[in-house]
């Protein structure tokens, strides 16, 4: 079967489960209404981090976008049915992959733009500068999308929505900030916080806005090879 029509059956399933609709809409909705209530208690030392505060709670949405996505296809058989039609696994989850990158990366760019547009509104003067605010927006739904797509691909291998989200969660609310207070350097390099230097008006670490991504993204990139492998190679 052609990829076409794989994307195009991976998109029906993600856009009729209410659970993913949920999630997009909790995407927005968490990072919108977290940051507009960081920005209102700012101070100056870091306007452009202010304004999007609420990505931490954002890219946890995001985070179980990812895994539902994907743990979908280990319950109750579905797997079995969906290979029956598509054989070729890579090219399935491939599908897959590009049908949960797509409405997360529109999901998160709107984000982007309607938090920076709050957070100017309640900063005013002392708010970021459009340049910076904008690389900010962008930077916001690019790393919504990798943090998407990092679940996804540790989801192919553990095959439980249940176990992922049990080690990303408290991963990202806690031990990313505990190893945040003991070394920001190795910090730096973990998936949550490499992807949020592009929201940071200035960065003492050894990573920049774009850098920080491109980490974020081997992390991504990581998550899904193995993903995929152990989709190959196991039994549906």
């Amino acid at each position: 079967m052609p990829f076409t029509p794989v994307l195009h059956a991976e998109w029906i399933k993600i856009r009729t489960l209410r659970s993913l609709v949920g999630s997009l809409a909790a995407v927005l909705l968490a990072t919108v209404a977290f940051s507009a209530l960081s920005s209102a208690d700012a101070d100056d030392t870091d306007p452009l981090f202010s304004v999007f505060f609420g990505i931490n709670f954002g890219q946890i949405a995001a985070i179980a976008f990812g895994t539902t996505a994907v743990s979908s296809e280990f319950r109750g058989g579905a797997l079995r049915l969906t290979l029956a039609a598509v054989p070729d696994r890579r090219r399935w989850f491939a599908a897959k992959v590009t049908a949960i990158a797509l409405p997360v990366l529109a999901t998160g760019l709107l984000t982007g733009l309607v938090t920076l547009l709050v957070g100017k509104a309640v900063l005013g003067d002392s708010g970021p500068a459009w340049p910076e605010g904008l690389r900010g927006a962008v930077g916001c739904g690019l790393h919504l999308t990798l943090m998407a797509l990092f679940a996804a691909g540790l989801t192919a291998v553990s095959r439980s929505g249940v176990a992922t989200l049990s080690v990303l969660i408290p991963f990202l609310l806690i031990v990313s900030f505990v190893i945040g207070d003991m070394s920001s350097g190795v910090a730096d390099l973990l998936p949550d916080r490499a992807g949020q230097v592009a929201l940071h008006s200035t960065h003492d670490g050894a990573l920049g806005p774009w850098t920080g991504l491109a980490v974020a993204a081997l992390w991504a990139a990581a998550a899904l090879l193995a993903g995929a492998r152990s989709v190959r190679r196991r039994d549906a």
